[in-house]
């Protein structure tokens, strides 16, 4: 069984993306809700959710874990290797690397959480390319809280992103890393408020080609299996419809 969590419900994300690629696995995800967004909360405070969180899938059966959360890979995923040494973690990382390689302006946009922003792992990053590119960052703010309440399109979605990106094109960012995973529910918003030649980047499909590569057993998954995934959703707080989640699933 493969685990997920995320401060709410972002991280479905990138359990699609993990299930394109392995349909015959089951899935077991937890939606943070009642402490969500991480993004404004302390680094003791997270790591605290991570171990917890991590802890309860490994008891109902999770083989692998996936932090499908920006600002918990930040914070915890250290903590969460260090106190399981044995067992395999897959973290987000800010795709800064392919920013860095795409861009034509030399102008990178980061869209992400406070916590992100702050953490090493970004930092790290961004101070190995800080040399060959320009890096400019922005919090997307109501971002989370949009794609909780199931808002992805319209006119309050619509405004709350331009706040967020304009900044970025101004800078003259050509490229724009998507740095939490409930953002890529509000793409099709990025892409038409920052336009046609600025390239959107999700680095979920990369997590899912790494979770494939350390799930134990991976040698006997059967991606030729077709019908409804094996998933179940846990919520630590509101939660939604299995009509939305389907819908978050489909997107």
């Amino acid at each position: 069984m493969i685990g997920i969590f995320d401060s709410g419900f972002g991280g479905l994300s990138v359990l699609k993306e993990i299930v394109s690629l392995l349909p015959g696995e089951k899935y077991l995800y937890y939606a943070d809700s009642a402490h969500c967004p991480y993004g404004e909360k302390t680094r003791e405070y997270v790591i605290d959710r991570a171990l917890a969180i991590s802890r309860l899938l490994m008891e109902r059966g999770a083989e692998i874990i996936v932090v499908a959360c920006n600002t918990a890979t930040a914070a915890a995923i250290r903590t969460l290797r260090a106190t399981w040494p044995d067992f395999p973690f897959v973290g987000m990382e800010p795709a800064v690397k392919p920013a860095a390689l795409h861009t034509q302006s030399g102008v990178i946009g980061i869209l992400a959480t406070a916590g992100t922003l702050k953490g090493s792992n970004y930092l790290d990053l961004r101070e190995k390319y800080s040399d060959k590119v320009k890096v400019t960052e922005h919090v997307g703010q109501g971002f989370v809280e949009l794609v909780e309440k199931g808002i992805l399109d319209g006119p309050e979605a619509e405004s709350t992103v331009r706040a967020s990106v304009s900044p970025l094109l101004d800078a003259g960012a050509d490229t724009i890393v998507l740095g939490c995973t409930h953002y890529p529910f509000l793409e099709p918003v990025i892409r038409r408020v920052a336009g046609p030649d600025v390239e959107i980047i999700n680095p979920a499909p990369a997590v899912a080609r790494q979770t494939e590569r350390l799930l134990p057993r991976r040698q006997e998954t059967d991606k030729s299996i077709t019908g409804h995934p094996d998933i179940t959703v846990l919520s630590s707080g509101p939660s939604i419809s299995n009509d939305t989640i389907a819908r978050f699933l489909s997107l």
